[in-house]
């Protein structure tokens, strides 16, 4: 039987701490919630890998030195409101529900979305609403938000996500690379109403559907 609680303190020491994530509220969030319990039962054994876990729909549970690098990019704040596009099964979402005052989750997948619902409720997460929705429109009714994951890997940041970046907000995702390569972990922030984007690191995080510039035409 899988020792999880062994394996999550494996998980900050082995992969988190080297790897420059040192906000000690978020450590602490990463230390005590259950990585496990977002997954289905038959891949519960590999929650604590360094590597992503795929969810299905195109949703993957992120590898967790680059979710928790993510995350703390956002310098997350007891005062924030929150975002997560593509929350798959709703682990980003319930890191970040432990560091600010609300999040807002948005997932199109009915049973990813029942999945992470399931789970916020048994571990007593009260401050996470999910919004069934397509992730590239974001919440606009909820926005604006100081904070933006986008949980997963994407070709184009879409401007509606931008749009509802709150002044001084910051948005993190991993834009993709051509297939073969390592996409970049990437913040963009808002100020003076105008967005701005620096990388962060090389990341492998597969693509999500969708978020993919529009096609061109030629003539």
């Amino acid at each position: 039987m899988t020792d999880y609680a062994l394996a999550r303190r494996n998980m900050v020491e082995g992969q988190l701490r080297p790897n420059r994530v040192t906000n000690s509220a978020l450590l602490d969030v990463v230390g005590g919630l259950p990585r496990e319990r977002f997954l289905p039962e038959p891949l519960r054994s590999v929650a604590y890998a360094d590597e992503d876990v795929r969810l299905g729909s195109g949703r993957v549970l992120m590898e967790p030195m680059v979710l928790a690098r993510l995350i703390q990019t956002l310098q997350p704040s007891r005062d924030h409101k929150a975002l997560v596009a593509a929350a798959g099964r709703g682990y980003g979402a319930a890191l970040l529900a432990g560091l600010v005052r609300e999040v807002v989750a948005v997932e199109s997948d009915a049973g990813l979305g029942r999945a992470a619902e399931e789970t916020w409720k048994a571990l007593s997460l009260g401050n996470i609403r999910l919004v069934a929705g397509n992730p590239e429109a974001g919440a606009p009714s909820a926005a604006p938000f100081d904070a933006i994951l986008i949980e997963g890997g994407v070709r184009q940041i879409p401007q509606a996500l931008l749009d509802q970046l709150a002044e001084g907000g910051r948005l993190v995702t991993v834009l993709a690379g051509a297939p073969g390569t390592l996409g970049v972990a990437t913040l963009v922030v808002k100020e003076g109403g105008v967005t701005s984007s620096r990388p962060l690191f090389d990341a492998g995080t597969p693509p999500l559907p969708g978020f993919a510039p529009p096609p061109r035409f030629t003539f």
